[in-house]
């Protein structure tokens, strides 16, 4: 049991350089998430019809594809055409689509919960569509979206562990590493859900601040 210890231990740097990277993944990928999931949001509620149909068909796709098809798509399909993201790029590329399309659903959800009534009266005052979302929709529906995002925010993270697919060395591919260099069977990997699980619980807690601060200044 001592000598089990000392060697992950020994490993624990390798474990947090590539946890450290699948926070990285998680990070870069949501952020582009949320810009594309805003603009989505916006299209499936537009008067207009085309950006309406163009929301729902993104949406409907990029819920249902495979994280890991998608990743195996971009890596090996795209040089066929002479387009080359290289690794870690296509996994953030997948990550961003695949996650947008819930962000949209997530901030879709919030904009419904505003009163109708509300919008109606700032449509009567003058306000344009994007001055009716600015001013009086995403304030207050942003209350409705944080629990909703905070659980696109660790679903992105958890699927970070496909990454290793393509070689990139996030937590689950070093535990890999580590399990072949030491043979340590299950242990290693119990400990990177371990790791797993403690950012998981963090981000959740911190959503729930977060919601809490909001519900107070109702």
């Amino acid at each position: 049991m001592g000598s089990l210890f000392t060697v992950l231990s020994d490993h624990a740097g390798d474990l947090l350089r590539g946890l450290w990277m699948s926070v990285q993944l998680t990070g870069v990928s949501f952020a582009f998430a949320m810009l594309l999931g805003v603009i989505l949001a916006t299209f499936r509620i537009s008067p207009i019809a085309p950006l309406r149909a163009v929301g729902l068909v993104y949406v409907e796709i990029f819920r249902n594809i495979p994280m890991m098809s998608l990743i195996i798509l971009l890596v090996y399909a795209l040089p066929s055409i002479s387009i080359r993201l290289g690794f870690k790029p296509s996994v953030y590329v997948a990550m961003s689509l695949v996650g947008a399309a819930f962000v949209c659903e997530a901030l879709r959800s919030g904009i419904n919960s505003v009163d109708k009534g509300q919008i109606e009266a700032a449509r009567s005052i003058g306000l344009t569509f994007a001055g009716v979302l600015g001013h009086v929709v995403f304030p207050q529906a942003f209350r409705a979206m944080v629990q909703p995002l905070v659980t696109v925010l660790i679903g992105l993270f958890l699927s970070s562990s496909l990454a290793g697919v393509v070689g990139v060395i996030d937590l689950t591919q070093t535990a890999n590493r580590i399990n072949n260099w030491e043979a340590l069977g299950l242990v290693v990997f119990v400990a990177a859900a371990v790791l797993y699980a403690l950012v998981s619980l963090g981000v959740a807690w911190v959503g729930g601040w977060i919601e809490r601060r909001v519900r107070i200044l109702r």
